[in-house]
């Protein structure tokens, strides 16, 4: 019993875990005394285009959300084990599933013997304990819980297997075709693989969701009345300005990886790093990322300097003219200072024949950057104008002579 007491304790510190600080019911992929420590600072912080980012990992790709341009890139194609990053793919499921009505956050769902069963980060879950799909939420984006994680997919799909289908199709709907899931959470397993470039792209997806930022910001929660305690592994929410998710994942196999979303100024980046050799080498990677992108690029929601323009002649109409209307804005990712360099011009159609329908196309503000056109934004009809007939013109006919 001794010996047994010995190596537990000794795995214990191993992983730096303080059962002083950290619930005994529950158990995350990573704790450690640097989570409390501000990040140290960044020597590459002010990197300019161009130039390779000193990242201790065998993969990382810097992605911003919006236009989905990759800004730097190192390996990001490799096939690698992505370790608890795989819940991003879940999250999304799940996320669906509640905007679909299928699920809601007060769903109370009860634990089976598999998920129960799980290893790895966990909070401990007995068979036939309920919780809320909010409560599964919180322990699997914040404490990264397998066996919560499980639960979340069997809720979705009726068994993990099943789950698994939907993760793989949801993967070949988003174009991924570097990666193929085994697991819904993340335990390294043969084929079981991923690239930084796929989960940039999942993470955009996640994102999307706003809901999902309700978990991933949160630093310290608990569930069980206090019991259990959830700790975010996530040490850049902490520290890192605009940071707001996304998730960590640690094997023996993947090393330490991170998916990191930050936003500032309109601006928001998705940095990856796979298979660093510490944890703070991923943080260190991520942050080298997301100051390289803040640093030289800046994300620009261009709208038509002029909403409403000129009424358009219309022949043959049962009207005489359409009220153009400009619809939507073109999202620009710019370099720092290249705002000023951006010029509009108009072009309408001058005179249009009926039949006109509501929302058809009449013109384009086109886009400059430096003279050199990045875009249009569609000016469309406001108002539709049926084609000009004989009963029409006699109503108007018989109008002219009853105001004679």
């Amino acid at each position: 019993m001794k010996r047994l007491i010995a190596i537990i304790l000794s795995v214990t510190l191993l992983f730096g875990c303080s059962t002083t600080v950290y619930a005994k019911k529950v158990s995350t992929e990573y704790v450690g005394a640097d989570l409390e420590t501000p990040l140290e600072a960044n020597l590459q912080a002010n990197a300019a285009i161009g130039e390779k980012l000193n990242i201790n990992a065998k993969s990382a790709i810097l992605m911003e959300y919006n236009t989905g341009k990759v800004l730097y890139e190192t390996n990001a194609d490799q096939r690698l084990a992505p370790a608890s990053i795989t819940k991003i793919m879940t999250l999304i499921l799940v996320m669906e599933a509640l905007e679909e009505g299928k699920l809601s956050l007060d769903t109370k769902v009860t634990a089976s013997e598999h998920a129960a069963a799980l290893g790895g980060s966990q909070i401990w879950l007995e068979p036939g304990e309920v919780m809320t799909i909010d409560e599964l939420l919180r322990a699997t984006v914040i404490a990264s819980a397998n066996d919560a994680t499980v639960a979340l997919a069997e809720a979705v799909a009726g068994s993990e297997e099943a789950f698994i289908s939907l993760m793989n199709k949801k993967a070949q709907d988003l174009g991924l075709k570097n990666t193929s899931f085994v697991n819904s959470y993340g335990l390294d397993a043969e084929g079981h693989l991923t690239t930084a470039r796929d989960i940039a792209v999942m993470s955009a997806e996640l994102i999307k969701h706003k809901l999902i930022r309700d978990y991933s910001t949160v630093k310290i929660d608990s569930l069980r009345g206090g019991e259990s305690e959830l700790v975010n592994t996530n040490k850049l929410i902490r520290y890192y300005d605009g940071c707001f998710g996304l998730k960590t994942g640690t094997t023996g196999q993947a090393g330490s990886c991170l998916s990191a979303t930050a936003e500032r100024g309109g601006l928001t980046l998705i940095a990856v790093v796979l298979g660093s050799p510490t944890s703070k080498e991923r943080f260190a990677g991520a942050q080298k990322l997301l100051d390289y992108g803040f640093a030289n690029y800046s994300f620009c929601d261009i709208k038509s300097e002029t909403e409403k323009f000129t009424p358009i002649p219309v022949k043959k109409g049962d009207e005489n003219e359409v009220i153009p209307i400009a619809e939507g804005s073109l999202p620009l990712l710019l370099k720092k200072g290249e705002e000023s360099g951006i010029t509009q011009k108009l072009v309408l159609e001058k005179e249009l024949t009926a039949p006109i329908k509501k929302g058809d196309i009449v013109g384009y503000v086109h886009i400059y950057l430096n003279e050199q056109e990045v875009g249009v934004i569609p000016i469309k009809a406001s108002n539709g104008v049926d084609k000009l007939t004989y009963f029409t013109c006699l109503i108007r006919l018989l109008r002219g002579l009853f105001t004679l």
